[in-house]
C-alpha cells in the first residue's frame, strides 16, 4: 500500500502544481489584456522630449496622459495636449505615431493674433503667466475653423506649433496631460 500512496501523493502534487500554472498564467494574461485596454482607451504615460513647454514641462519630465475626458467634451482653452502631427508636418518628416505636446490656445470660431508680443483672442489679450517669455515673432490674425485648434508651445519662442504648421485637427488627438510622475522633486498636476 505504501508504493501506491507516492503515487497518488505525486500525482495530486503534480496536478496542484499544474492548477497554480494555469492560474498564474490566467492572471498575468488579465493583467496584459487590462493594461493594454487602459493605455489604449483611458490612460497612457507620455515622456517629454523638446524643451518647447518650458516652463511648464521640461525635457526629460515623463506625464499621464487620459483619454477619456474628449469624448464627453472638446478641449478647452489652455488645455495641455498629446497629439499626432497633423498632415503638414508629417510631410515634412515627422513620422505619423511621433506625439506632440502643446497648449490650446484657440478653440473653433475664435480668432488668434500675436501682436507686441502678446496672443490676442478674439482681439483680447491673453493672460498668460505660464510662459517662458513673450513670443518676439508678430502672426497675422486667423480665423480658427471647425473641428480643428490652434496649439502652441508655453516656450513661445522655441516651439513648433500651430504658428508654423496651421490648426490642429481634432482627430489627432491623443488626450490631455493630467498629471507629472517624474521627477519627483516636480510631481503634481499639470
Amino acid at each position: 500500500m505504501t508504493p501506491q500512496k507516492s503515487n497518488t501523493q505525486d500525482a495530486s502534487t503534480s496536478s496542484g502544481v499544474w492548477r497554480s500554472v494555469r492560474e498564474n498564467l490566467g492572471l498575468i494574461a488579465i493583467a496584459l489584456v487590462l493594461a493594454f485596454l487602459i493605455r489604449t482607451f483611458i490612460a497612457e504615460p507620455r515622456y517629454i522630449p523638446s524643451d518647447s513647454m518650458v516652463p511648464t514641462l521640461h525635457t526629460g519630465d515623463r506625464l499621464v496622459v487620459e483619454k477619456i475626458s474628449y469624448s464627453f467634451h472638446p478641449p478647452h482653452l489652455g488645455d495641455i495636449i498629446v497629439f499626432q502631427p497633423p498632415e503638414k508636418l508629417q510631410q515634412r518628416g515627422y513620422p505619423k505615431d511621433q506625439a506632440f505636446i502643446k497648449r490650446v490656445i484657440g478653440e473653433p470660431g475664435q480668432t488668434v493674433a500675436v501682436t507686441g508680443g502678446k496672443v490676442y483672442i478674439n482681439g483680447k489679450p491673453l493672460q498668460e503667466d505660464y510662459i517662458a517669455e513673450p513670443p518676439i515673432q508678430p502672426f497675422t490674425q486667423v480665423r480658427v475653423p471647425e473641428n480643428e485648434f490652434f496649439v502652441m508651445g508655453d516656450n513661445r519662442n522655441d516651439s513648433n506649433d500651430s504658428r508654423y504648421w496651421g490648426f490642429l485637427p481634432r482627430q489627432n488627438i491623443i488626450g490631455r496631460a493630467v498629471f507629472r510622475f517624474w521627477p519627483f522633486d516636480r510631481i503634481g498636476l499639470v
